[in-house]
C-alpha cells in the first residue's frame, strides 16, 4: 500500500510546538512556522505588510479596506500588552476581516506567534535570520531555453500585466507531432514548427479598435486571466480540422457587434456566424458583467499549411460576475474514443469570479448549483455527437449529456459535473498504462481527471474530479473550514454541508471531498497553483509515475508519486501525498533573459505575497510524447526540462 502523509489540519508545524518559556530559538522558530501558515498571506510577505510590500489582497480591496499593518514598525500593536495581542489573534477581528484562531491553535502556538511577530522589530531582527531561509530542494531540473515568443508586451513598463514581455499560456502538440500551437494571452495563436523553431501567427484575436485581429470587444488587459485563455483540438483533428478557443470579451467596449471583424482573416468564411445571448448568472443589485466569456469552435479546410482557410462558429459566452477567476480550462478525456459516454465530451474548469471574497449572498456562487462559476462543467460541443443521449442547451449550440449529476434536480444548472471549486484553471487526465490497451477490447480505459486549484487564504490544492461531488469552498480549503467571521479552522468531526440549489433554497446535506495534495501560503510553498502533468515521456526517468506541478508566481516545482496521489483519494481529509521540491532555477534564468530582452525594473513584472516582488508566471506545457515544457510570462520564454541531477 502506498505510503500518505497525515497532516494536522489545525496548523502546519503543530506537531512541533514548543512551550514558552523554552529555548528562545525553538520558540522563535515554532513561532515562525506557524505565523508563515497561518499569518503570512496577510501580512506578508517576509512579515513587512501588505502596503509596504505592494500587494493586493484581493478580500480587502474587494471590500474597500486598509491594507494589514506592517509588523516590523514600532508601532504596529499600539502599546498593547502580549496578552492582549494574544485574546486578539484568538478571537480575531471581524469588521477588519483577521479571523480568530481559536480552535485552530492552542494557546501555546498563539504565544509562539506573539513572540515571533515581537522579535521583528529591527532591533531584534538578527535574532529570527536563521530560521527564514527553508531548506533547499534536493534534486533540480535542468531546464533548456527552447524558444522566444514574440514580444507583446511593453518593454519599457513595470505595469504587472503590460510588463511581461509575452503572455505564453498554452503550448499543444498537433496531432502528429510536427507542430506546436501557442497560445498569448495578449491575442495571437502561432504556430511552431519543431524543426525550424520558427513561429508562425495562425490567427490574431486582438480586434479591439483599430487593431488588426478578429474580436472587437476582446480584453487581455482586465487581470492576470484575460485574452486569449486556452486552445484545444477536437479528438478526430487530423481528419476534420475541428479546433476550440476560448477569449475574453468586454461586452461595454463601444460598438454593437462582437462578432468577429469581416477580412480580419482572409480565409474565414463568416457567413452564418452568429453571437450567442451570453449565460447570465445571479448578480447582486447594481451590478453589471463586464467580462463574457466566449467558446468558439472552428473548422479549418486545409490543416496541412500556416494560415486559416475555413469557418468558425460560437458555441457560447459566459457572463461573469466579479474580475477573478473566468471560465479558463477546455478538456477532451484523452482515454475516450467512438462509442464510448465520454468520446467528444468536454469539461470545462471555471472558477468563481472572486465571488467567494465577498459578503452577502454572491459569496456562495461555488456552492450554488443556479450558477456555472466554481464548477466543472461537462457538455458536448458538436451538436452531431450524442443526439440520442443528450438535450441540446438553452442556447441551441451544445448538447448536455443526460448523465450529467444535477439534470433531474429543478433549478440546477445541467452542465454542472462538479462543484466547489475556487478556481480549477487547470485541469489534466491520468491514464494507468495498465489499462491503456482495454480500449482495443471494448471497454473505455480508466482515466481520472485532476484539478489545480487556486485557493483564497491558506492553500493551493490538487483534487481529484469525481461525478457530482463537492469540493467545499468557500466554506472549506484545503484540509480547513473556512468561514467569512471566523476565518480558517479545523474541520467538523462529523463534515457536512448544504447542498445549495439557490441563495436560499437547500437540498440535504453532503460530505466535502477534499484534496489529495497540497501546500500552503508561505516560505517553502507560493501564492498561487499552475498546472501540470503525470509524467510518462523518456527523456526524464527519474520522473516516471510522477505528478509533476509548479507554482505561478514563485516558479517552483514540486513532485507527487501519482500512487501516493491517488492513494490520498480515501475520504480522509487527513491524508495528502507527499511533496517534493525539484530546483530550477526559473526565476534566475527569466530575471536574466527578460533583462536581455529589453524588459525594464530591477524585477520582473508583477508580484506576490510569497514570491515578493517580480511573478515568474509560470505554466507546464506536455507534448505528444509526455515531455514537459515550462512556460514564463516574464521573459516570454517556453524551456524543456531535460533531465534531473
Amino acid at each position: 500500500m502506498a505510503t500518505v502523509t497525515k497532516v494536522d489540519i489545525h496548523a502546519l508545524g503543530a506537531s512541533e510546538r514548543q512551550s514558552v518559556g523554552g529555548p528562545r530559538s525553538e520558540v522563535l522558530a515554532a513561532g515562525k512556522r506557524l505565523y508563515d501558515a497561518n499569518c503570512m498571506n496577510c501580512h506578508g510577505p517576509r512579515a513587512q505588510g501588505a502596503a509596504r510590500a505592494g500587494v493586493t489582497i484581493s478580500i480587502i480591496a474587494e471590500r474597500g479596506g486598509k491594507q494589514p499593518p506592517d509588523l516590523t514598525d514600532s508601532v504596529w500593536d499600539h502599546g498593547a500588552t502580549d496578552a492582549e495581542i494574544a485574546t486578539m489573534v484568538k478571537k480575531g477581528l471581524p469588521l477588519a476581516m483577521m479571523p480568530g484562531y481559536e480552535g485552530s491553535l492552542s494557546d501555546v502556538d498563539i504565544r509562539n506567534v506573539v513572540a515571533y511577530v515581537r522579535s521583528l522589530s529591527p532591533a531584534q531582527s538578527a535574532a529570527v535570520a536563521a530560521t527564514q531561509a527553508p531548506q533547499g530542494p534536493a534534486r533540480s531540473l535542468e531546464v533548456a531555453d527552447y524558444v522566444e515568443l514574440p514580444v507583446t508586451g511593453d518593454k519599457s513598463s513595470t505595469n504587472l500585466i503590460n510588463g511581461q514581455l509575452a503572455r505564453g499560456s498554452i503550448l499543444r502538440d498537433e496531432p502528429g507531432g510536427r507542430r506546436f500551437f501557442v497560445t498569448d494571452l495578449n491575442g495571437p495563436l502561432y504556430i511552431l514548427d519543431k524543426q525550424t523553431k520558427q513561429l508562425t501567427p495562425y490567427l490574431n484575436f486582438d480586434g479591439m479598435g483599430d487593431r488588426a485581429g478578429l474580436f472587437p470587444k476582446f480584453t487581455a488587459v482586465q487581470g492576470f486571466a484575460a485574452g486569449l485563455m486556452n486552445f484545444l483540438f477536437d479528438p478526430d483533428y487530423a481528419r476534420n480540422g475541428v479546433f476550440y478557443t476560448l477569449h475574453m470579451e468586454n461586452p461595454g467596449t463601444p460598438g454593437e457587434s462582437a462578432a468577429p471583424k469581416t477580412g480580419a482573416v482572409p480565409g474565414l468564411n463568416l457567413t452564418g456566424y452568429a453571437t450567442t445571448p451570453a449565460l447570465t448568472t445571479p448578480l447582486i443589485p447594481n451590478v453589471a458583467s463586464s467580462r463574457e466569456m466566449v467558446l468558439v469552435e472552428w473548422t479549418d479546410r486545409q490543416i496541412g499549411n500556416t494560415t486559416f482557410e475555413g469557418t468558425a462558429r460560437e458555441v457560447l459566452r459566459v457572463q461573469l460576475p466579479g474580475l477573478f477567476h473566468p471560465l479558463n480550462e477546455i478538456i477532451f478525456n484523452p482515454a475516450a474514443r467512438p462509442g464510448d459516454p465520454d468520446w467528444r465530451v468536454m469539461y470545462l474548469g471555471i472558477g468563481d469570479s472572486g465571488t467567494g471574497e465577498r459578503p452577502g449572498p454572491m459569496r456562495l456562487h461555488a456552492q450554488r448549483l443556479d450558477t456555472l462559476h466554481g464548477k466543472i462543467l461537462r457538455i458536448v460541443p458538436m451538436l452531431s455527437e450524442h443526439a440520442s443521449t443528450s438535450t441540446v442547451s438553452q442556447n441551441g449550440r451544445y448538447r448536455i449529456p443526460n448523465d450529467n449529476p444535477f439534470v433531474s434536480m429543478d433549478g440546477a444548472r445541467k452542465e454542472i459535473w462538479a462543484l466547489g471549486l475556487r478556481n480549477p484553471h487547470r485541469l489534466t487526465w491520468y491514464v494507468d498504462p495498465a489499462t491503456a490497451l482495454s480500449g482495443a477490447e471494448g471497454r473505455p480505459r480508466e482515466a481520472v481527471l485532476l484539478a489545480f486549484n487556486i485557493g483564497l487564504v491558506s492553500w493551493e490544492t490538487v483534487m481529484i474530479i469525481k461525478k457530482g461531488a463537492n469540493y467545499g469552498y468557500p466554506l472549506r480549503e484545503g484540509t480547513q473550514s473556512m468561514s467569512a467571521t471566523n476565518g480558517m479552522g479545523p474541520l467538523p468531526a462529523d463534515d457536512m454541508i448544504p447542498v445549495q440549489v439557490t441563495d436560499t433554497v437547500t437540498r440535504g446535506t453532503v460530505k466535502p471531498s477534499y484534496p489529495v495534495a497540497q501546500y500552503p501560503h508561505g516560505p517553502g510553498g507560493g501564492d498561487a497553483i499552475a498546472n501540470g502533468f503525470v509524467y510518462r515521456g523518456k527523456r526524464v526517468p527519474a520522473l516516471q509515475g510522477t505528478l509533476v506541478f509548479g507554482d505561478i508566481t514563485t516558479g517552483r516545482i514540486w513532485y507527487a508519486l501519482i500512487k501516493e496521489v491517488l492513494a490520498a483519494d480515501d475520504g480522509n481529509p487527513l491524508t495528502v501525498a507527499p511533496l517534493h521540491e525539484l530546483g530550477s532555477q526559473l526565476r534566475a534564468l527569466s530575471e536574466e533573459t527578460f533583462r536581455k530582452r529589453g524588459g525594464q525594473g530591477d524585477n520582473l513584472p508583477g508580484f506576490g505575497a510569497v514570491a515578493g516582488r517580480g511573478r515568474v508566471d509560470i505554466r507546464l506545457a506536455e507534448d505528444n510524447d509526455g515531455e514537459l515544457y515550462v512556460l514564463t510570462k516574464g521573459d516570454g520564454m517556453i524551456r524543456e526540462i531535460r533531465g534531473v541531477r
